[in-house]
């Protein structure tokens, strides 16, 4: 995913041939009934048909490189991050440089590991290690893992109920928590709260929910509004200062933002006016920006707000050589998460933007060149690096900028998170 959250390692060497030696890495959020993210699956790969996709040791093994390089915290933003590992990394020590107290060891197909296996598993579980078992399909031979583990994770897209119930039968009253992965609708989501599951993997949290023919709200119409004076190579101060005035919201946090150490100017204003006068034009257009699109997200999952940060940012970087205009890719990948934040399809949110008509077919969907960027960041946010690589060749991107645009895009994000 993804998404959010989203880092890529890049070419030591710009000039060397696009797409060799580049390294993938995603982040897949796991969230609890709450939709408040508790972790991060870690996903690596060398690109499209790397090792990933048939090496599972080679794969891993690039996986732990990768996490050594960047820094586990870094990755997960202090939350634990889970990392797929294979027997061999297990039983030969390998995962010990990963940093105990954040890391779950996660391993598939325990059953069929060597009788050394558990032993192993036991000794990094005493380290302060945690186990997370993939247990979709009962296998026996798996109940010693069970007893240990701290996390089942089930696959909701190869199993139906009655499997799942089954599943919970055999593996008894483990006290591991059940992780349901691979969700990517609210129905499935609802499912596993109702099938007990404690956590929750994948992107469902950004499919919208529509509610009928819901009506977009007068105050969210004004902050679009907003976001097209923004666009605006010159700032209209009198009409923008009365647009602010009208939102509570976006006065109080322009106010707020003034104060903060990113803006290094604490100073007392006396009007909406001085305070735009205050922080300039350009740094308004970015925190008007931040800001409005925190307050459409209120009552979501902090991790949408994340994810529309990093689509927006990464637009704008990886416009520079794309030939398109960095302000428009900005508001394209910020808005394509709006039916999420505010439960309306983007067939009606989309024309009630003052944006220019390309842009509003690319919300909708429409496989134009202005949503190429945007396109090939969802595939990368769903780990398809195989869809990566076929919209890089067919609109001739270069993948080592867009994957730098991604590790940019992120620590950009978390900066803006600061302001939400």
């Amino acid at each position: 995913m993804a998404t959010n959250a989203r880092i890529a390692e890049c070419r030591e060497d710009p000039a060397a041939e696009p797409g060799v030696g580049v390294r993938y890495l995603t982040r897949q959020p796991i969230l609890d009934l709450r939709s408040k993210v508790q972790a991060y699956e870690l996903l690596f790969s060398g690109g499209p048909g790397s090792a990933s996709g048939g090496d599972r040791e080679l794969a891993a093994r690039t996986m732990l490189d990768s996490t050594v390089i960047f820094g586990l915290e870094k990755l997960t933003c202090g939350l634990s991050g889970f990392v797929k590992c294979t027997a061999e990394m297990l039983t030969g020590s390998l995962v010990e440089m990963l940093p105990a107290a954040m890391t779950v060891l996660e391993l598939v197909d325990a059953a069929d590991g060597p009788p050394e296996l558990l032993d192993a598993c036991r000794k990094l579980k005493a380290a302060g290690y945690r186990l997370a078992l993939d247990q979709s399909i009962w296998d026996p031979r798996a109940k010693p893992f069970v007893k240990i583990a701290d996390y089942l994770k089930v696959d909701f897209l190869r199993t139906n109920l009655r499997e799942r119930q089954a599943l919970r039968e055999q593996v008894g009253d483990t006290r591991a928590a059940l992780v349901a992965e691979k969700v990517e609708t609210q129905a499935q989501f609802r499912a596993a709260r109702d099938e007990g599951f404690a956590l929750v993997q994948g992107y469902y949290f950004c499919q919208p929910v529509v509610l009928g023919s819901r009506q977009v709200p007068a105050n969210r119409l004004s902050q679009l509004e907003v976001l097209r004076l923004l666009k605006d190579e010159s700032l209209n101060l009198h009409k923008l200062t009365q647009l602010v005035k009208r939102d509570a919201s976006l006065t109080y946090r322009l106010l707020r933002l003034i104060n903060s150490p990113a803006c290094a100017m604490p100073q007392e204003v006396h009007s909406v006016q001085a305070a735009l006068l205050a922080v300039g034009e350009e740094t308004f257009r970015r925190m008007a920006t931040v800001a409005i699109t925190s307050e459409m997200n209120v009552g979501q999952t902090q991790e949408l707000l994340r994810m529309a940060f990093v689509r927006g940012r990464f637009c704008e970087l990886a416009a520079r050589a794309s030939g398109l205009d960095g302000t428009e890719q900005y508001l394209l990948g910020l808005l394509s998460l709006l039916p999420a934040m505010l439960r309306a399809p983007m067939k009606d949110l989309a024309p009630t933007m003052p944006l220019r008509e390309a842009i509003k077919r690319a919300l909708m969907g429409e496989e134009i060149y202005e949503r190429c960027l945007l396109h090939w960041l969802e595939r990368y946010e769903l780990g398809d690096w195989e869809g990566c690589g076929e919209i890089a060749t067919a609109r001739a991107l270069d993948e080592n900028l867009l994957l730098c645009s991604c590790q940019e895009a992120v620590a950009w994000a978390e900066a803006a998170l600061y302001f939400a």
